[in-house]
């Protein structure tokens, strides 16, 4: 073995000193707030008048399992409607077009500046403005007909996901290099097709961890269909408590389905990020 190099004259040995770490009373002062934070919680809960006979009852019952799949139903197709609004107004904002680019940006400003819960109460009483509507000539109803609570949370949720969609589809193509943009052009593609095959593709793994976040944002949105009468998941809590009075109960019923829904959504949403994201992995490499 080297000998230990020798310490310069003046210097006194240090090697065999205790090192002195420093406490961290704060860490562990936080630590046990939160602990008695919780427990009071947990004690509260469990000395509560809350019949737990009636949550484990519910939790499973007919008419809120209808809910459940009423809420995911939803929150898929006005996804769906958001995703291709959004991408339709991401690429009408990144047009050289001004009237499409005033649009479209108009159309963003109007639909993020108002609450959601306001444009689903204006879609569900529409028949107020436009008690006819239809195309002339061909087709007509009245609107208090046609603007069913289904309907209406359609548009009104889809709608409004497609101003949030937008930004986020407008910030992923814009992460795209511009060689890619004028690499498609070289060889004669459109502008259309350039965004379809080459441009949207590689934004998918920009847009894809916000577009997971949106969809779990949208799977709780949908409670405020309530409002209107969808029969969504609290929608059908709250028919329940109005009869029985078991407010709290059905509240937690409720709580306790949309943390499964999103436990579950968590992981899907991390595989899909992983699947897009393997052509950046193997560059980096």
């Amino acid at each position: 073995m080297k000998p230990a190099p020798a310490l310069a004259e003046g210097f006194p040995d240090l090697s065999g000193m205790r090192i002195a770490r420093e406490p961290h009373w704060f860490r562990w002062l936080s630590a046990a707030l939160i602990i008695l934070v919780l427990a009071a919680i947990a004690r509260a809960f469990a000395n509560g008048q809350i019949e737990w006979s009636y949550v484990s009852r519910f939790l499973t019952a007919k008419v809120i399992l209808e809910g459940i799949v009423n809420t995911m139903v939803m929150a898929v197709l006005a996804m769906t409607l958001g995703i291709v609004l959004g991408i339709i107004v991401a690429i009408m904002r990144l047009s050289p077009n001004p009237v499409l680019k005033t649009v479209a940006a108009g159309y963003t400003w109007l639909f993020r500046g108002t609450p959601l819960i306001l444009q689903l109460l204006l879609w569900f009483n529409l028949a107020l403005v436009f008690p006819i509507i239809g195309i002339p000539g061909l087709w007509s109803a009245r609107a208090v007909d046609v603007m069913t609570p289904f309907l209406a949370a359609l548009l009104g949720l889809g709608i409004n996901q497609g101003a949030y969609t937008s930004e986020v589809m407008r910030a992923g193509m814009l992460s795209v290099d511009i060689g890619q943009y004028e690499a498609a052009q070289a060889i004669g593609m459109g502008r259309l097709r350039a965004l379809r095959r080459i441009v949207l593709p590689q934004a998918m793994r920009v847009v894809i961890p916000p577009l997971g976040n949106e969809f779990i944002g949208m799977v709780k949105a949908t409670s405020l269909a309530s409002v209107i009468q969808y029969p969504e998941l609290l929608h059908n809590a709250e028919n329940i408590y109005y009869a029985n009075s078991r407010v709290i109960e059905l509240l937690i019923v409720a709580g306790l389905w949309y943390l499964l829904v999103v436990s579950i959504l968590t992981p899907l949403q991390m595989l899909l990020e992983r699947r897009f994201a393997r052509g950046t992995l193997r560059l980096a490499r």
